[in-house]
């Protein structure tokens, strides 16, 4: 009897398993919307950032990339092969020290090359324990990943008061352009709140940084090697979830993306929705819902850059439509949502129809099992177009 108890709880422990709770972990808060440029590779968000690093460690003979991981081809795979296509002295592993990583100590070419020629694991470690910005700042490329957006803040003295302020407070003797952060954000499914942050906003106070978000591989390829390029250090924040769900046609080619420069992906007349990254994908979706049940015409933008962002685009979007909804996953209080809602406040007042709305994050840690409740999903976009609408 004991044990055909013990066989029905299981079966029935499985049966609520697979249909109630499995369902939860593996459902999506979004469609993805890929965008077509008629040719190219088939790749996946991952597989294009490896094309983009690929590309630049091919062209830039001093470049280096490096991060926790990265020599093994790091936690999402962006950087795989790399290393053993370029050496060990061009892409390596760093300690567990995103201070370090990030760090400016090393400040002549001469110690650079010390550590780029040096075999022993210790000193290896001592060299890399200050190197992204010193790196950068001796003419050299540098290409850092911080493995997780939650683990950027023991840099963030390095970035925001070494590495913005480098060129300004030498008179424009030394900078550390060339310095690009590439760091994994935003939510995943299971990371609860110390691997799904979006801290974009800290770090789009900051003069003297560049910050940009893809929503997919070809962007994401484009504005890594954009970065790379530009005279400012600069930060991608890549939305992990995307890194396999976005699949696109990619130009194997080196191209750049415009920094700066905002997306319009849908053409509207009645309300402008404007997100990043993964976000841009849930305004997507709930635009066609928008237009086929309520014949509500929606424009939708990728904003791509938060610092600097395209003032231009978005109030001549909002001027048209006369009613604006913000959408981010990062908490509401102080996202770079408000930014946006008080420049457009400003900018567009006598054309709004309605005040500016946010749908964001929820003004709490990012929760694990209740993620589905946290997230700014099309169910509250949908109901934040019909208060807007009827305002």
């Amino acid at each position: 009897m004991n044990i055909v108890s013990a066989q029905l709880g299981n079966s029935l422990y499985n049966c609520v398993r697979s249909n109630l709770i499995w369902p939860l972990w593996t459902r999506s808060h979004f469609t993805y919307y890929p965008t077509s440029l008629g040719t190219g590779k088939r790749m996946n968000m991952f597989n294009a950032i490896n094309n983009a690093m690929d590309l630049a460690l091919d062209e830039d003979k001093s470049a280096l990339l490096f991060g926790e991981d990265v020599g093994f081809g790091g936690v999402f795979r962006c950087s795989v092969n790399l290393r053993d296509k370029y050496g060990s002295q061009r892409v390596f592993n760093t300690p567990l020290c995103e201070q370090g990583i990030a760090g400016y100590v090393i400040s002549n070419r001469k110690l650079y090359e010390m550590c780029t020629n040096i075999n022993n694991q210790a000193e290896i470690a001592v060299c890399i324990q200050h190197f992204a910005i010193g790196v950068a700042n001796t003419g050299a490329t540098a290409i850092a990943e911080i493995q997780f957006a939650d683990y950027i803040f023991p840099s963030f003295d390095q970035i925001v008061n070494e590495a913005a302020k480098y060129r300004y407070r030498s008179g424009g003797l030394f900078d550390c352009g060339s310095l690009t952060f590439r760091v994994p954000c935003g939510a995943v499914g299971h990371g609860a709140l110390y691997h799904s942050q979006s801290p974009e906003a800290y770090f789009a106070h900051t003069p003297g940084l560049r910050v940009v978000i893809p929503r997919g591989p070809i962007k994401a390829k484009g504005l890594i090697l954009a970065c790379i390029r530009d005279p400012n250090p600069c930060i991608v924040f890549e939305p992990k979830t995307l890194y396999r769900a976005a699949v696109e046609e990619v130009p194997t080619e080196y191209y750049t993306s415009q920094l700066g420069k905002a997306d319009i992906l849908r053409h509207g007349k009645d309300v402008t929705l404007i997100g990043w990254g993964t976000q841009v994908h849930v305004l997507l979706e709930v635009a066609e819902t928008a237009k086929s049940k309520f014949n509500i015409d929606c424009e939708v933008i990728d904003l791509v850059s938060i610092l600097p962002w395209d003032t231009i685009a978005i109030c001549a979007s909002a001027k048209k439509t006369g009613r604006v909804i913000i959408a981010h996953e990062a908490p509401l209080t102080q996202g770079f949502g408000s930014e946006l809602a008080s420049y457009i406040q400003e900018k567009c007042f006598l054309h709004l129809e309605a005040p500016v709305k946010r749908v964001a994050g929820w003004d709490t840690p990012f929760p694990h099992v209740f993620e589905p409740f946290y997230m700014p999903d099309k169910h509250r976009c949908l109901s934040a177009i019909n208060d807007i609408v009827n305002f």
